[in-house]
């Protein structure tokens, strides 16, 4: 039954429940490859919450020890707990979690819980999540992205060329963990996809300061690469201002797809030098949820900086539209097929954009849960 605003105070959560499903990837051999770091498997861990009959769910994607601090930290902290103002509660749970560490797995979890909550809270209220928010956009560009660095040059192209092909003009791959095979990668892609789109690059960190700076001019030079994902590590602050200040002018360096805290978010932009990136990245399952996002949207504002939703297409349709300064929504192969395979209601990009559906609640998200029974590794299915 729905919900008025006087009879949701009264609202209190009855249960929480946490699930954690581990997907093969679909790359050569089993695996795929970045820069820095080879997998075989993606880990979505899901959360959901439960109140006056109806059941709120977010998720993030980590390791499945993400699962277990949820059950052991938050999920005792918000049972019984009143659902009006899930920001109110995530202040809450980021100070029970002080002593266990906030940043990386404390983050991850507090951000499904916070998803799952506004997600309640929505369909307790009969909305879309994304009219119960300040949205300011009805859509979210995407970019395509994927190409793997251990994809043979065929799927490469294939890829890339495929999204634009659906009318998506932004694509990115993987690069810098053999440079010496990247030229070729380029141009395959280029020749693939053509002069029109942009052509976006992340070495996740693979690269020294001064082979950054090389390659950031080859790519934009040689193959009109608009935008370098994590030149070096998102930790290399003076290294992230270098090539954003000494590189191309039409090459973007971006980075913030890792940041936890408000303060690592911050450290990106505010300082005596300046920000050290063009575009901000952040990521609703790490950096707090939908009320994290709504934190960091309202620095990138201030700091003229546009925001960069990184992957979880799902969730990050409804939490970017309320983002001011928006640029794009990573629309991450992995992701995509995980969201596919657990979730009726996932969204698909029409016109280059995804546009959160208005006329379920929520996320409009329903979990199938014959399909994802195969992939536990934490939890119990429902009864």
């Amino acid at each position: 039954m729905r919900q008025d605003a006087t009879s949701l105070e009264a609202c209190t959560v009855d249960a929480v429940d946490v699930h954690a499903f581990e997907i093969p990837t679909d790359g050569p051999d089993g695996k795929e490859q970045d820069g820095t770091l080879e997998w075989d498997s993606t880990t979505l861990v899901l959360v959901r919450v439960h109140a006056a009959g109806r059941t709120g769910l977010g998720y993030t994607y980590g390791d499945v020890s993400v699962a277990a601090f949820v059950r052991s930290k938050l999920a005792p902290l918000i049972e019984g707990a009143g659902i009006s103002s899930p920001a109110a509660l995530w202040h809450r749970m980021g100070a029970r979690i002080r002593n266990a560490g906030r940043p990386g797995v404390g983050a991850m979890a507090l951000s499904a819980v916070d998803v799952a909550l506004w997600d309640l809270k929505a369909r307790l209220l009969d909305l879309p999540l994304v009219h119960l928010l300040p949205a300011q956009h009805d859509r979210v560009p995407v970019y395509g992205s994927g190409g793997f660095t251990n994809y043979p040059l065929d799927r490469l192209t294939d890829q890339l060329a495929g999204w634009v092909g659906q009318g998506i003009p932004l694509v990115k791959l993987k690069t810098s963990r053999h440079p010496e095979r990247d030229a070729d990668r380029l141009t395959a892609v280029r020749e693939a996809i053509g002069a029109a789109p942009e052509l976006f690059t992340d070495a996740n960190g693979a690269l020294g300061r001064k082979e950054a700076l090389y390659w950031a001019h080859r790519f934009h030079d040689e193959w009109d690469v608009r935008w370098f994902e994590e030149p070096v590590g998102s930790a290399d602050l003076e290294g992230l201002r270098m090539l954003r200040e000494r590189g191309p002018a039409r090459l973007e360096v971006a980075a913030g797809e890792y940041a936890f805290t408000a303060q690592d978010f911050a450290n990106l932009v505010v300082g005596p030098g300046g920000p050290v990136v063009d575009c901000l990245q952040a990521d609703v399952t790490r950096c707090g949820g939908i009320t994290g996002v709504l934190e960091v949207a309202g620095l990138s504002a201030v700091r003229h900086l546009d925001l960069s939703a990184h992957c979880a297409p799902a969730v990050s349709a409804h939490a970017f539209c309320a983002v001011r300064r928006l640029r794009h929504l990573e629309y991450f192969h992995d992701h995509v097929r995980v969201e596919n395979l657990l979730f009726d209601g996932t969204l698909t990009p029409d016109g280059g954009a995804l546009r959160p559906d208005t006329g379920r609640p929520g996320l409009g998200l329903d979990v199938k849960w014959a399909d994802a029974e195969p992939y536990r590794v934490h939890g119990t299915r429902p009864s």
